[in-house]
């Protein structure tokens, strides 16, 4: 088996566009508190950064200075390489041209690309329609970010797979199976296996469970040798009843998950060489 093989990549999901201070006063909100979480992940062993910025209220936000603001703190890190993926969404209801210029911007090594329209927590649209996809796929192609596919229900991996057959997408795909959000897939092990096998092989995957799903889908990601995501846009309890001190306090427990099953966490460079990404010099 080689190096590579035993290794599993952490992905950190620092803030997500839903939770807020009330659900967990630990939330990052500000740029600097973003970059600062960012950084005492990276140190804990997560690989990867996906980020979300907030308006100084706290709500959801595509504002291309928070996103420059942020990027250029993790970026003046000390030795920090973590690779940086920024969210393609920020919120329901923003725009097509607001949800893609801080990416041609920024040029992150990655970006999110939600596969699907979805009824989200049953109450409102979080709409991806065909003219966007279509038009984020080619943007994030000639600015040589990979997608981060995310999936939150079946149909998602098909409309991928026909975008990849239309060139708005290149394999090696990668995916992020999203389970337990409400409107989406529940976050059963069921749910994530028939999502595994409906990829094309030389794929690369990774999983979480949002809320009470978050140990038992990571837990058999790892069995299933997928990558793994964690962080506070999807849980922000550590455990039933426990506020999580920290998106590092997730990525911490990740690794030593990992360590048990004989494996480790990947490093930023090795998770460039697992997902084929372009590492940015700046």
């Amino acid at each position: 088996m080689s190096d590579l093989k035993k290794k599993r990549v952490i992905s950190v999901a620092i803030t997500g566009s839903w939770p807020t201070r009330e659900d967990n006063p630990n939330l990052s909100i500000t740029p600097q508190e973003i970059a600062d979480d960012v950084y005492e992940s990276w140190k804990a062993g997560a690989a990867i950064a996906h980020i979300h910025v907030r308006n100084d209220d706290g709500s959801p936000s595509t504002d291309y200075a928070k996103y420059k603001e942020t990027i250029d703190l993790i970026r003046a890190k000390k030795d920090c390489d973590i690779c940086i993926n920024i969210t393609s969404s920020g919120s329901v209801g923003f725009g097509d041209e607001e949800r893609i210029y801080p990416l041609q911007q920024l040029l992150p090594e990655m970006a999110s690309y939600d596969a699907g329209t979805l009824n989200w927590q049953h109450r409102t649209i979080f709409e991806n329609h065909p003219r966007f996809l279509e038009k984020l796929g080619l943007a994030l192609q000639e600015s040589n970010i990979k997608p981060e596919i995310e999936i939150f229900d079946g149909g998602m991996v098909h409309n991928a797979l026909y975008y990849l057959k239309k060139g708005i997408l290149k394999a090696p795909l990668h995916f992020q199976f999203v389970l337990g959000a409400p409107g989406g897939l529940p976050n059963t092990i069921e749910n994530l296996v028939f999502l595994k096998s409906l990829i094309p092989e030389g794929s690369t995957w990774s999983g979480c469970g949002i809320g009470s799903g978050h140990m038992p889908i990571m837990m058999a990601t790892i069995a299933m040798g997928g990558h793994l995501r964690v962080g506070m846009e999807d849980n922000v309890m550590y455990k039933k009843g426990v506020p999580a001190e920290s998106n590092a306090q997730f990525v911490a427990r990740a690794k030593r998950l990992l360590e048990e099953a004989d494996l480790q966490a990947a490093t930023p460079d090795e998770a460039r060489q697992i997902y084929g990404l372009t590492r940015k010099v700046f």
